[in-house]
């Protein structure tokens, strides 16, 4: 064997790997443990980035792993192809989005072969290919027909930098999740998908998501929301129509002394028109809506407010409150309007505070002498609340929920946070939505028959606003599919989280023309058993591909209610305390490693360097000391190999020297210790470090004169062991250990060793030893010692001896290789 040599070893086995189709699955093997592992989908920006190099890595150690141990394992590969960048970049550079998005995924693909993942490339997908995206509108119709899609005006998020509206769960503390602008609130007539018809079902669905990470569980109960209460309805003073709150606390409602309402609440308008108070209600909803949902909603922003100068009357007490518009109250939530209650909420005290408004405590702590600082905002007993003073909260709620409901001013009410799913996107790059707009019929779903939509060649990208789509006649201007009358196509694109909502359910039919997979091919391989992905997707694509699982059941696609059966969100690669990025300067090019110490080492460096769910701290020592332990494993194995027993002698007969059989339980043992963390722990960094601890064993071994008998054996087993268990890490130098040690084809297709469970057994005890209850040393001798073996070594040890010595021994208590207990006196 020459010198380590990674470029040459890694190009020779990549090619045979895909020559024999090694990673390729035809077909669900009915009579095999099937395991589908599978990594989020990449956006194809031109680049991986060490991030996905460990995210992938991670996928494929599991993959190759359970693959070696028997099972069939599916493990794919996609683009999550459409996207705001493409566009951008077309603006940018004058490059065609099709055609940049392309380029880049073969770029991407290279790199990802370069880097040794065992995916089965047959089965790849583009989400930007009219074959997929297809099935986006055809899934739209479905749900159109439904009522699950539909169209409405409403105040949406807007992201002026994207030029789109971003769904709820696109906006992050007031700013978009992709470029980190502010975001304000507009009124748009847009697509949206009623995901909050299954809200309740995805709440209790979480309780059964056993293999999800506790923090992705509660970050979507968090999201999705759900809170039970009443409605309650305020009367208006001079006005027909009453102001309806939502409140989770009518035990406090005693205590109300305005009511808020969001700017855009419908009553607002006719609350003070032709009132002195309407243009200062009007220059405030106007001045307040331009700003962005940071200014108004950040937990620092000032809680501002206007008076309408109407009353409304509280219903318990009969008492008039004012009424205001208020900065802080969002009209998707609840209904737009709040009782305001400033001794119990810390927001309502603020605005009080700043207004000069009354704040009226009317529950306090049980059995408490003197009022609670304010706000109290915990559960207590009422007081100065009518007949329900004296009643703990829980009973007060109950009691005046039952009155409310008796006298017509009120009603139970459980609400969610979680919003219909605004899908409409005015951008380019995107799957077009599928309805024609017809002055005579309205809005028309394409026929079936007519899909894909196809996206234009030739939309002009200026990034001004607006759907480009609408600036190219050929696309708009066509004619109705139900009068034959002419129309205008929907200009605006679909959401991008709509292309990855279903993706895997496309891999297992990757080729269908006639529906969006066959059911019968794709079931044996869900739910998918391990998904790999970052945390950020939690509140996003996670609850976006569990709402579509549960649409696709309805609309009787698919038999599952849930896509994943177990969930992995691994951390990120941290470079000089901060996370790598582009815009910090602390990128480290995965081409430029793998150019320097090859794919084995990169790989091996993003498992070993911390545990995969944890963030990895990129250290330039850390991967050159893996590169140098592949070096000298290569070098360990060269020295050896020439007194190596050949493929498949039998072991020697007689017994074992002592090197030898403690090299044999040392291998033993690695093996036992990986196949344990390989396993549902998902340990994957410390099975690097056993492969290295058994290395330094039998290294040692093989410096000096040429092997024989059972140590030759002995080594030999352990450099099989080593290739294989090496093998989800650094495959393809475990690919030329294994062929150097005289296999073939595959040590990707070898069996993943066994271990003997009599090599487990340690020749060795621990035995502690006890003088009259009290420890008084430790001694280590061989297993199975007898009692009087093991008072004799007592008797000898120094630590042990003063305490039994010019003592009459009057019992002994003796447990073997664990404990002996002297009682003297």
């Amino acid at each position: 064997m020459s010198d380590y040599d990674p470029k040459r070893i890694e190009s020779k086995w990549q090619a045979r790997w895909e020559e024999a189709g090694v990673f390729r699955v035809a077909a669900a093997d009915p009579g095999a443990t099937r395991f589908y592992d599978l990594e989020m989908l990449p956006y194809p920006s031109g680049r991986i980035h060490m991030g996905h190099v460990r995210n992938y890595s991670i996928g494929d150690a599991v993959a190759r792993f359970r693959r070696m141990r028997g099972e069939q394992v599916l493990h794919v590969i996609g683009w999550d192809a459409f996207g705001l960048p493409a566009e951008n970049a077309a603006i940018q550079n004058g490059a065609e989005p099709r055609a940049w998005t392309l380029a880049n995924i073969e770029a991407m693909r290279g790199q990802l072969r370069r880097l040794g993942v065992g995916y089965d490339w047959s089965r790849e997908i583009a989400t930007c290919e009219p074959a997929y995206y297809r099935w986006n509108q055809w899934l739209f119709l479905r749900m159109l027909e439904r009522g699950i899609a539909f169209r409405a005006r409403r105040l949406l998020n807007w992201c002026a930098s994207c030029g789109t509206v971003l769904a709820n769960e696109q906006v992050v503390a007031g700013r978009c999740w992709r470029c980190d602008s502010p975001v304000t609130r507009r009124e748009f007539e847009q697509w949206f998908l009623r995901i909050t018809q299954y809200a309740q079902e995805l709440l209790d669905g979480i309780d059964r998501l056993d293999g999800w990470p506790d923090r992705v569980r509660a970050m979507q109960r968090h999201w999705i929301g759900r809170s039970e209460g009443a409605k309650v309805r305020f009367a208006v003073e001079g006005a027909d129509a009453p102001i309806e709150v939502f409140t989770t606390r009518i035990d406090t409602i005693h205590g109300a002394t305005y009511i808020a309402l969001a700017l855009e609440h419908p009553a607002v308008e006719a609350l003070v028109a032709g009132r002195p108070e309407e243009a200062a209600v009007r220059a405030f909803v106007s001045e307040q809506a331009q700003r962005s949902l940071v200014d108004r909603f950040a937990d620092t922003a000032d809680k501002l407010g206007v008076s309408t100068g109407r009353h409304a009357i509280n219903p318990f007490s009969g008492e008039r409150i004012p009424i205001w518009v208020a900065n802080f109250v969002l009209m998707d939530v609840g209904t737009g309007a709040i009782m305001s209650v400033p001794a119990h909420d810390e927001r309502d005290f603020a605005f009080a505070r700043a207004y000069g408004l009354p704040v009226r405590p009317v529950v306090g702590p049980a059995g408490a002498s003197a009022s609670p600082d304010l706000p109290f905002t915990e559960d207590g007993v009422l007081h100065d609340s009518g007949p329900f003073a004296g009643l703990p909260s829980e009973t007060a709620r109950a009691r005046m929920l039952e009155r409310a409901v008796g006298e017509g001013f009120g009603e139970t009410a459980v609400t969610f946070r979680i919003k219909d799913w605004g899908v409409s996107r005015q951008r380019y790059w995107g799957t077009p939505i599928p309805i024609v707009h017809c002055p005579k019929d309205g809005a028309v779903p394409v026929p079936d028959a007519e899909l894909p939509v196809l996206l234009p060649d030739n939309a002009p990208l200026t990034g001004a606003g607006g759907s480009p789509l609408a600036l190219v006649p050929s696309f708009v201007e066509t004619v109705c599919p139900r009068c034959s009358g002419p129309a205008r196509r929907e200009t605006d694109t679909m959401d991008t989280f709509v292309d990855s909502a279903w993706y895997y359910f496309r891999y297992c039919d990757p080729e269908n023309e006639r529906r969006p997979f066959d059911w019968d091919k794709a079931a044996p391989w869900f739910p998918v058993d391990l998904y790999i992905g970052g945390i950020e997707h939690a509140t996003m694509h996670l609850i976006y591909t569990r709402f579509w699982t549960k649409v696709m059941r309805d609309l009787g696609l698919v038999t599952i209610d849930e896509p994943v059966t177990s969930l992995f969100t691994q951390g990120m690669v941290i470079k000089d305390g901060a996370k790598m990025s582009k815009s910090k300067g602390n990128v480290v090019d995965p081409d430029e490693m793998i150019a320097r110490f090859g794919a084995d080492t990169t790989r091996l460096f993003s498992l070993f360097a911390a545990p995969p769910e944890r963030d990895l701290e990129w250290s330039d020592a850390g991967i050159e000391g893996c590169y140098r332990f592949l070096a000298r494993l290569w070098r360990t194995f060269d020295k050896a190999r020439g007194s190596l027993p050949a493929a498949g002698a039998p072991k020697p007969g007689g017994a074992a020297d002592a090197g030898a059989l403690a090299l044999r339980r040392k291998t033993h043992r690695t093996i036992r210790r990986i196949t344990d963390d390989l396993g549902p722990r998902m340990h994957l960094n410390t099975p690097v470090a056993a492969i290295m601890e058994l290395l330094n064993t039998v290294a040692p071994m093989v410096q000096g004169e040429p092997l024989e008998n059972e140590s030759a054996w002995a080594a030999r087993e352990a450099f099989e062991t080593i290739a294989k268990v090496l093998a989800p890490f650094a495959p393809h130098v475990a690919e030329e250990l294994w062929e150097a040690l005289g296999h073939a084809p595959f040590v990707a297709t070898a069996p993943w060793p066994d271990v003997d469970p009599a090599l487990l057994e340690s020749d060795e005890a621990l035995v502690v030893v006890q003088v009259n209850g009290k420890v008084r040393g430790k001694l280590t001798l061989p297993t199975g010692s007898t009692e009087v073996d093991v008072l004799a070594a007592a008797r000898a040890d120094q630590r042990i001896a003063g305490h039994i010595e010019g003592k009459t021994i009057r019992k002994t208590v003796f447990v073997p290789d664990r404990l002996l207990n002297v009682v003297a006196g």
